[in-house]
Protein backbone atom coordinates (compact mmCIF):
# COMPACT_ATOMS: atom_id res chain seq x y z
CA UNK A 1 0.00 0.00 0.00
CA UNK A 2 3.08 2.24 0.64
CA UNK A 3 3.84 1.72 -2.63
CA UNK A 4 0.63 2.24 -4.02
CA UNK A 5 0.65 5.53 -2.51
CA UNK A 6 4.00 6.84 -3.75
CA UNK A 7 2.18 5.82 -7.18
CA UNK A 8 -0.81 7.70 -6.51
CA UNK A 9 1.26 11.06 -5.31
CA UNK A 10 2.76 11.11 -9.55
CA UNK A 11 -0.65 12.31 -10.05
CA UNK A 12 -0.23 15.41 -8.20
CA UNK A 13 -1.39 18.36 -9.84
CA UNK A 14 -2.57 16.81 -12.90
CA UNK A 15 -6.06 14.98 -11.97
CA UNK A 16 -7.93 17.49 -10.37
CA UNK A 17 -10.39 17.49 -9.65
CA UNK A 18 -10.54 14.07 -9.43
CA UNK A 19 -8.41 11.80 -6.65
CA UNK A 20 -4.54 10.80 -6.74
CA UNK A 21 -5.20 6.88 -6.62
CA UNK A 22 -2.30 4.38 -7.23
CA UNK A 23 -2.45 0.76 -7.72
CA UNK A 24 -0.41 -1.81 -6.85
CA UNK A 25 -1.05 -5.80 -8.19
CA UNK A 26 0.56 -8.88 -6.62
CA UNK A 27 0.65 -12.73 -7.74
CA UNK A 28 2.61 -15.21 -5.71
CA UNK A 29 4.09 -12.58 -3.91
CA UNK A 30 5.66 -10.91 -6.61
CA UNK A 31 4.40 -7.44 -7.93
CA UNK A 32 3.28 -8.08 -11.76
CA UNK A 33 1.94 -4.55 -12.19
CA UNK A 34 1.53 -0.86 -10.73
CA UNK A 35 -0.28 1.97 -12.09
CA UNK A 36 -1.63 5.39 -11.14
CA UNK A 37 -4.39 8.08 -12.13
CA UNK A 38 -2.33 10.33 -14.47
CA UNK A 39 -3.95 12.76 -15.89
CA UNK A 40 -7.78 13.88 -15.34
CA UNK A 41 -10.01 12.02 -17.93
CA UNK A 42 -7.23 9.02 -18.19
CA UNK A 43 -7.22 5.74 -17.16
CA UNK A 44 -8.03 4.99 -13.94
CA UNK A 45 -4.99 3.41 -11.41
CA UNK A 46 -6.61 0.44 -11.52
CA UNK A 47 -6.94 0.33 -15.20
CA UNK A 48 -3.32 1.29 -15.89
CA UNK A 49 -1.78 -1.42 -13.29
CA UNK A 50 -3.92 -4.32 -15.04
CA UNK A 51 -2.74 -3.54 -18.43
CA UNK A 52 0.81 -3.11 -17.12
CA UNK A 53 0.99 -6.63 -15.72
CA UNK A 54 3.83 -8.76 -16.57
CA UNK A 55 1.40 -11.70 -16.49
CA UNK A 56 -2.51 -12.68 -16.24
CA UNK A 57 -3.69 -10.82 -12.86
CA UNK A 58 -6.04 -13.35 -12.04
CA UNK A 59 -6.04 -14.92 -8.84
CA UNK A 60 -3.84 -11.83 -7.76
CA UNK A 61 -3.92 -9.47 -5.17
CA UNK A 62 -4.38 -5.34 -5.95
CA UNK A 63 -3.94 -2.71 -3.67
CA UNK A 64 -5.07 0.24 -4.34
CA UNK A 65 -5.40 3.82 -2.14
CA UNK A 66 -9.52 4.58 -2.89
CA UNK A 67 -12.42 2.35 -3.44
CA UNK A 68 -12.56 1.47 -7.07
CA UNK A 69 -15.22 3.46 -8.97
CA UNK A 70 -18.93 1.73 -9.18
CA UNK A 71 -20.07 4.37 -11.97
CA UNK A 72 -19.19 5.13 -15.43
CA UNK A 73 -17.92 8.56 -15.55
CA UNK A 74 -15.47 9.21 -18.38
CA UNK A 75 -13.90 6.06 -18.06
CA UNK A 76 -15.41 2.71 -17.07
CA UNK A 77 -16.38 1.60 -13.94
CA UNK A 78 -13.58 -0.21 -12.48
CA UNK A 79 -14.82 -3.17 -10.79
CA UNK A 80 -16.32 -4.46 -13.91
CA UNK A 81 -12.39 -4.72 -14.80
CA UNK A 82 -11.29 -6.15 -11.65
CA UNK A 83 -13.54 -8.78 -11.81
CA UNK A 84 -13.52 -9.51 -15.61
CA UNK A 85 -9.69 -10.02 -14.93
CA UNK A 86 -10.16 -12.45 -12.43
CA UNK A 87 -8.34 -10.52 -9.75
CA UNK A 88 -9.63 -12.62 -6.09
CA UNK A 89 -8.76 -9.89 -3.99
CA UNK A 90 -8.59 -5.91 -2.74
CA UNK A 91 -7.46 -4.40 -0.56
CA UNK A 92 -8.46 -0.66 -0.36
CA UNK A 93 -6.82 2.37 1.88
CA UNK A 94 -9.76 4.32 1.85
CA UNK A 95 -13.62 4.03 1.02
CA UNK A 96 -15.16 6.81 -1.84
CA UNK A 97 -16.08 9.61 0.22
CA UNK A 98 -18.68 10.50 -2.09
CA UNK A 99 -21.73 9.99 -0.30
CA UNK A 100 -23.92 8.75 -3.58
CA UNK A 101 -21.37 6.26 -4.06
CA UNK A 102 -19.43 5.25 -1.11
CA UNK A 103 -19.56 1.68 -0.48
CA UNK A 104 -21.22 0.84 -3.86
CA UNK A 105 -17.50 -0.38 -5.60
CA UNK A 106 -17.00 -2.69 -2.28
CA UNK A 107 -20.51 -3.94 -2.88
CA UNK A 108 -20.04 -4.86 -6.15
CA UNK A 109 -16.42 -6.73 -5.37
CA UNK A 110 -18.13 -8.65 -2.71
CA UNK A 111 -21.00 -9.93 -4.59
CA UNK A 112 -18.99 -11.21 -7.20
CA UNK A 113 -16.97 -13.24 -4.98
CA UNK A 114 -13.99 -10.93 -4.37
CA UNK A 115 -12.39 -10.54 -1.09
CA UNK A 116 -12.30 -7.14 -0.03
CA UNK A 117 -10.29 -5.86 2.83
CA UNK A 118 -10.33 -2.01 3.88
CA UNK A 119 -8.90 0.59 6.45
CA UNK A 120 -4.91 -0.02 5.11
CA UNK A 121 -3.10 3.29 5.65
CA UNK A 122 -6.90 4.84 5.38
CA UNK A 123 -5.83 8.22 7.28
CA UNK A 124 -2.20 8.68 5.07
CA UNK A 125 -4.58 8.20 2.12
CA UNK A 126 -6.99 10.16 3.23
CA UNK A 127 -4.41 13.24 3.52
CA UNK A 128 -2.98 13.45 0.59
CA UNK A 129 -6.79 13.55 -0.99
CA UNK A 130 -7.92 15.81 1.37
CA UNK A 131 -8.82 18.72 -1.33
CA UNK A 132 -10.80 16.00 -3.22
CA UNK A 133 -13.19 15.15 -0.19
CA UNK A 134 -13.91 18.31 0.55
CA UNK A 135 -14.81 18.93 -2.27
CA UNK A 136 -16.49 16.07 -3.64
CA UNK A 137 -18.52 16.38 0.01
CA UNK A 138 -19.56 19.66 -0.18
CA UNK A 139 -18.71 21.36 -4.11
CA UNK A 140 -16.20 23.75 -1.96
CA UNK A 141 -12.26 23.85 -2.91
CA UNK A 142 -9.86 23.06 -0.34
CA UNK A 143 -8.18 26.54 0.82
CA UNK A 144 -4.59 26.58 1.74
CA UNK A 145 -2.73 29.68 3.33
CA UNK A 146 0.43 29.63 2.69
CA UNK A 147 2.83 32.22 3.76
CA UNK A 148 6.65 33.21 4.80
CA UNK A 149 7.57 35.60 8.17
CA UNK A 150 10.56 36.08 10.54
CA UNK A 151 9.98 35.26 13.65
CA UNK A 152 8.20 39.18 15.02
CA UNK A 153 5.69 37.97 12.19
CA UNK A 154 6.60 40.65 9.33
CA UNK A 155 6.12 39.36 6.09
CA UNK A 156 8.48 43.00 4.26
CA UNK A 157 10.30 45.35 6.05
CA UNK A 158 8.98 49.06 6.56
CA UNK A 159 10.07 49.84 3.36
CA UNK A 160 8.05 47.37 1.36
CA UNK A 161 11.68 45.22 0.88
CA UNK A 162 10.55 41.14 1.21
CA UNK A 163 13.51 38.90 -1.08
CA UNK A 164 14.19 36.73 0.55
CA UNK A 165 11.83 36.22 4.19
CA UNK A 166 12.16 32.29 3.43
CA UNK A 167 15.31 30.49 2.44
CA UNK A 168 15.47 28.88 -1.13
CA UNK A 169 14.33 25.47 -0.21
CA UNK A 170 10.80 26.93 1.23
CA UNK A 171 10.89 28.95 -1.59
CA UNK A 172 11.09 25.89 -4.25
CA UNK A 173 8.56 23.89 -1.99
CA UNK A 174 6.58 26.84 -2.73
CA UNK A 175 6.34 26.61 -6.31
CA UNK A 176 5.78 23.03 -5.26
CA UNK A 177 2.54 23.78 -4.22
CA UNK A 178 1.06 25.68 -7.23
CA UNK A 179 1.90 22.45 -9.39
CA UNK A 180 -0.18 21.23 -6.24
CA UNK A 181 -3.43 23.54 -6.58
CA UNK A 182 -6.19 24.19 -8.87
CA UNK A 183 -6.64 28.21 -8.65
CA UNK A 184 -3.67 30.44 -6.80
CA UNK A 185 -5.31 33.41 -4.84
CA UNK A 186 -3.86 37.28 -3.62
CA UNK A 187 -5.85 40.48 -3.61
CA UNK A 188 -4.85 43.01 -5.87
CA UNK A 189 -2.52 44.97 -3.75
CA UNK A 190 0.00 42.09 -4.54
CA UNK A 191 -0.48 42.57 -8.28
CA UNK A 192 -0.08 46.47 -7.80
CA UNK A 193 2.86 46.60 -5.19
CA UNK A 194 5.12 42.96 -6.95
CA UNK A 195 3.11 42.65 -10.85
CA UNK A 196 4.06 38.72 -10.23
CA UNK A 197 3.48 36.25 -12.63
CA UNK A 198 2.03 34.00 -10.40
CA UNK A 199 3.67 30.83 -12.39
CA UNK A 200 5.01 27.80 -11.44
CA UNK A 201 8.20 27.62 -11.66
CA UNK A 202 9.64 24.10 -10.80
CA UNK A 203 13.30 23.30 -12.21
CA UNK A 204 13.85 20.30 -14.99
CA UNK A 205 10.45 19.13 -14.12
CA UNK A 206 7.23 19.55 -16.33
CA UNK A 207 4.58 22.16 -14.45
CA UNK A 208 0.80 23.09 -14.64
CA UNK A 209 -0.31 26.61 -14.26
CA UNK A 210 -3.17 27.55 -12.03
CA UNK A 211 -5.59 29.64 -12.72
CA UNK A 212 -4.69 33.30 -11.09
CA UNK A 213 -7.77 34.48 -8.89
CA UNK A 214 -6.90 38.25 -8.29
CA UNK A 215 -9.72 39.56 -5.69
CA UNK A 216 -9.95 43.04 -6.71
CA UNK A 217 -13.25 44.80 -5.93
CA UNK A 218 -13.00 47.68 -7.51
CA UNK A 219 -11.00 46.24 -10.49
CA UNK A 220 -7.78 48.58 -9.95
CA UNK A 221 -5.45 45.89 -11.75
CA UNK A 222 -3.55 47.49 -14.54
CA UNK A 223 -4.15 46.02 -17.90
CA UNK A 224 -0.91 45.98 -17.71
CA UNK A 225 -0.13 43.48 -15.15
CA UNK A 226 1.73 39.79 -16.06
CA UNK A 227 -1.29 37.86 -14.97
CA UNK A 228 -3.05 40.06 -18.16
CA UNK A 229 -0.80 39.88 -20.20
CA UNK A 230 0.75 36.49 -20.12
CA UNK A 231 -2.04 33.58 -20.27
CA UNK A 232 -4.39 36.13 -19.63
CA UNK A 233 -6.80 33.20 -20.02
CA UNK A 234 -5.53 31.43 -16.30
CA UNK A 235 -6.53 34.47 -14.88
CA UNK A 236 -9.80 35.30 -13.12
CA UNK A 237 -10.44 38.92 -11.53
CA UNK A 238 -13.38 39.00 -8.97
CA UNK A 239 -15.08 42.25 -8.83
CA UNK A 240 -17.87 44.19 -6.64
CA UNK A 241 -20.62 46.46 -8.41
CA UNK A 242 -18.23 48.66 -7.39
CA UNK A 243 -16.35 48.59 -10.15
CA UNK A 244 -16.65 50.45 -13.31
CA UNK A 245 -18.38 48.41 -16.00
CA UNK A 246 -15.80 50.12 -18.67
CA UNK A 247 -13.10 48.48 -16.99
CA UNK A 248 -14.53 44.95 -16.49
CA UNK A 249 -15.21 44.96 -20.25
CA UNK A 250 -10.70 46.26 -20.95
CA UNK A 251 -10.28 43.28 -18.67
CA UNK A 252 -12.46 40.78 -20.59
CA UNK A 253 -11.07 41.68 -23.84
CA UNK A 254 -7.64 40.73 -22.86
CA UNK A 255 -8.92 37.37 -22.06
CA UNK A 256 -9.34 37.36 -18.50
CA UNK A 257 -12.24 35.83 -16.71
CA UNK A 258 -14.35 38.55 -14.36
CA UNK A 259 -17.05 37.19 -11.73
CA UNK A 260 -18.96 39.80 -10.43
CA UNK A 261 -19.57 38.93 -6.61
CA UNK A 262 -21.43 40.73 -3.75
CA UNK A 263 -19.92 42.54 -1.14
CA UNK A 264 -19.34 41.54 2.39
CA UNK A 265 -18.10 43.96 5.09
CA UNK A 266 -17.26 46.74 1.90
CA UNK A 267 -15.32 43.66 -0.14
CA UNK A 268 -15.87 40.61 -1.97
CA UNK A 269 -17.80 37.81 -0.68
CA UNK A 270 -14.93 35.37 -0.37
CA UNK A 271 -17.61 32.78 0.27
CA UNK A 272 -19.83 33.61 -2.59
CA UNK A 273 -16.26 33.63 -4.45
CA UNK A 274 -15.45 29.73 -3.39
CA UNK A 275 -19.11 28.36 -4.44
CA UNK A 276 -18.44 30.35 -7.84
CA UNK A 277 -14.75 28.61 -8.14
CA UNK A 278 -16.14 25.21 -6.81
CA UNK A 279 -19.28 25.02 -9.29
CA UNK A 280 -16.07 25.64 -12.40
CA UNK A 281 -14.70 22.05 -10.97
CA UNK A 282 -11.94 24.41 -8.72
CA UNK A 283 -11.33 21.67 -5.61
CA UNK A 284 -8.45 23.80 -4.25
CA UNK A 285 -7.17 27.44 -3.80
CA UNK A 286 -3.72 28.35 -2.83
CA UNK A 287 -4.01 31.80 -0.83
CA UNK A 288 -1.21 33.93 -0.94
CA UNK A 289 -1.88 37.02 0.80
CA UNK A 290 -1.81 39.70 1.43
CA UNK A 291 -2.36 39.69 5.29
CA UNK A 292 -5.49 41.97 4.83
CA UNK A 293 -7.18 39.38 2.25
CA UNK A 294 -5.98 36.63 4.12
CA UNK A 295 -7.36 37.73 7.49
CA UNK A 296 -10.65 38.26 5.86
CA UNK A 297 -10.68 34.36 4.25
CA UNK A 298 -10.02 32.82 7.69
CA UNK A 299 -12.22 35.42 9.63
CA UNK A 300 -14.97 34.22 6.97
CA UNK A 301 -14.67 30.36 7.34
CA UNK A 302 -13.11 30.04 3.75
CA UNK A 303 -9.26 28.60 4.67
CA UNK A 304 -9.00 24.51 6.15
CA UNK A 305 -4.94 24.69 6.14
CA UNK A 306 -2.05 27.39 7.11
CA UNK A 307 1.57 26.95 6.10
CA UNK A 308 3.95 28.82 7.68
CA UNK A 309 7.71 29.22 6.59
CA UNK A 310 9.20 31.30 9.46
CA UNK A 311 12.63 32.68 8.93
CA UNK A 312 15.09 32.39 12.18
CA UNK A 313 15.37 36.61 11.66
CA UNK A 314 14.00 39.77 13.52
CA UNK A 315 12.28 43.09 11.44
CA UNK A 316 10.82 45.11 13.51
CA UNK A 317 9.47 48.03 12.43
CA UNK A 318 5.49 49.16 13.45
CA UNK A 319 4.58 49.67 10.22
CA UNK A 320 6.10 47.09 8.35
CA UNK A 321 3.28 44.63 7.16
CA UNK A 322 2.36 41.17 8.91
CA UNK A 323 1.56 37.98 8.26
CA UNK A 324 -2.23 38.80 9.13
CA UNK A 325 -3.75 42.06 9.25
CA UNK A 326 -7.00 43.41 8.44
CA UNK A 327 -9.40 44.69 11.38
CA UNK A 328 -8.00 41.90 13.64
CA UNK A 329 -9.88 40.28 16.70
CA UNK A 330 -10.38 42.07 19.73
CA UNK A 331 -10.22 39.69 22.38
CA UNK A 332 -7.67 36.84 22.99
CA UNK A 333 -9.98 34.38 24.17
CA UNK A 334 -11.79 34.46 20.63
CA UNK A 335 -8.46 33.63 19.00
CA UNK A 336 -8.67 31.21 16.53
CA UNK A 337 -6.70 28.11 17.61
CA UNK A 338 -5.35 25.60 14.68
CA UNK A 339 -5.82 21.85 15.08
CA UNK A 340 -3.21 19.01 14.12
CA UNK A 341 -0.23 20.96 13.89
CA UNK A 342 3.02 19.75 13.09
CA UNK A 343 6.42 21.45 13.08
CA UNK A 344 9.63 20.63 11.23
CA UNK A 345 12.66 22.59 10.03
CA UNK A 346 13.26 22.92 6.80
CA UNK A 347 16.88 23.77 6.28
CA UNK A 348 16.86 27.36 7.95
CA UNK A 349 13.72 28.02 8.27
CA UNK A 350 10.88 26.68 10.42
CA UNK A 351 7.50 24.97 8.87
CA UNK A 352 4.39 25.08 10.97
CA UNK A 353 1.74 23.55 9.41
CA UNK A 354 -1.97 23.16 10.95
CA UNK A 355 -5.75 22.93 9.87
CA UNK A 356 -8.68 25.98 11.12
CA UNK A 357 -11.55 24.62 12.79
CA UNK A 358 -13.89 24.96 9.65
CA UNK A 359 -11.99 22.27 7.93
CA UNK A 360 -13.60 19.61 10.74
CA UNK A 361 -16.69 21.38 10.05
CA UNK A 362 -16.57 21.13 6.06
Amino acid sequence: MKLALRLAKKGVGWVNPNPMVGAVIVKNGEVIGRGNHEFFGGPHAEANAINACTRSPRGATMYVTLEPCFHKGKTPPCVKLIVERGIKRVVIAMPDPNPKVKGKGIEFLKSNKVKVETGILEEEASLLNESFVKFIQTRKPFCLYKGAMTLDGKIASVTGDSRWISGEASRKLAHQLRQQYSAIMVGVGTILKDNPTLDTRRSRKISKDPLKVIVDSMARISLDAQVLTNKPHLTLVAVTKKAKKAKIAEIRRVGAQVVLCPEAQDQVDLKYLMLALGSMDIDSVLLEGGGTLAFSAIRDGVVDKVLFFVAPEFIGGKKAPTILEGDGIRRVSDAIHLNKISLKMLKEDIVIEGYLPCSQES
